[in-house]
């Protein structure tokens, strides 16, 4: 019984130092998502007025810049993948990988080839462990990412699409990020980059009543796009990084908050069964020593007589 008592103890000094870890990891996580929500607020206002600006270029003006002009028979197409280096954050790597591999099954059914590039170890080891071909990997900055590593990431995607399909081109591109909704809800959702669809473009701008104006382009339109769309997709890849980062880290927040939650259950439960094992243990000292001093008194009784 004694045995069964240090087994019972060794389990519970063992949880409550992992409570300890996944606890701390918690408050690490909770402090990580609130730093990343201010930067994906940051970083809205310069997104969308940049939006606005390719928008308002693209259909005020009748030029044909190959990344806002769909192609007739697209072939092939590039899906940017974006996943974290980390782990212990529950679905959200796998809620990405599986929204990617949904978009990229579409995508085959229609017939386009797909070149996969992918961010974070996550991704490249579900990939790689299935033995599928990655173009291009990048790693090491998904818990904090910089606009740097969005431009990083988003050269060779702008290269890949403005390259003709003869020499290695892609004809559309696509991104796959978790969006941060709130602390508690995060979903995986898949969008197209480019070419801007200028239909769903004028659909928009009519919708809301806004009057667009006329615009004079000097030296040409074809210029201003050339110069805007490289950083439009930059900043469109870059919020999605901090989106996906934000994302993670509330999944870890939540993950490490039931970790902890059942370490403390566990410790619960193991207290009830050490406490057990120990009143059991009373209980048979008690009955030993009841039924030796008996057995002695028997023995005393017997020889006064």
């Amino acid at each position: 019984m004694g045995a069964q008592l240090r087994v019972y103890k060794r389990r519970i000094r063992s949880v409550t130092a992992t409570k300890k870890i996944t606890k701390a990891m918690e408050m690490i996580a909770a402090s990580r998502v609130v730093k990343a929500q201010r930067k994906v607020a940051a970083s809205k206002p310069y997104a969308d007025e940049l939006t606005r600006a390719v928008k308002a270029v693209a259909t005020g003006s009748n030029t044909k810049h190959p990344l806002t002009t769909e192609a007739e028979n697209p072939t092939r197409a590039a899906v940017l993948l974006l996943t974290s280096d980390r782990g212990l954050a529950g679905a959200f790597n796998s809620n990405a990988i599986k929204a990617g591999e949904k978009l990229t099954e579409r995508l085959e059914r229609e017939g386009k080839q797909v070149e996969t590039f992918i961010v974070g170890r996550r991704g490249a080891a579900h990939y790689n462990f299935r033995e599928r071909k990655i173009a291009e990997l990048w790693t090491g900055f998904t818990d904090e990412p910089t606009y740097a590593d969005a431009k990083k990431v988003a050269a060779p995607l702008i290269e890949a699409i403005e390259t003709p399909d003869a020499d290695g081109g892609v004809d559309e591109l696509y991104i796959v990020f978790t969006e941060f909704v709130s602390m508690m809800t995060q979903n995986a959702v898949a969008e197209q980059l480019l070419p801007l669809s200028l239909d769903e473009v004028a659909e928009e701008n009519t919708g809301d009543g806004e009057i667009l104006p006329l615009y004079d382009f000097e030296p040409s339109a074809e210029d201003v796009l050339d110069a805007l769309l490289p950083r439009y997709v930059e900043s469109r890849i870059y919020n999605a990084m901090l989106q996906s980062a934000a994302s993670k880290h509330a999944a870890t927040r939540r993950a490490m908050k039931s970790a902890t939650d059942n370490a403390g259950e566990l410790i619960n439960t193991l207290s009830r069964l050490a406490n057990a094992a120990r009143q059991a243990e009373i209980t048979q000292e008690i009955s030993e020593i009841v039924g030796g001093a008996s057995a002695l008194a028997d023995a005393t009784a017997g020889s006064d007589r």
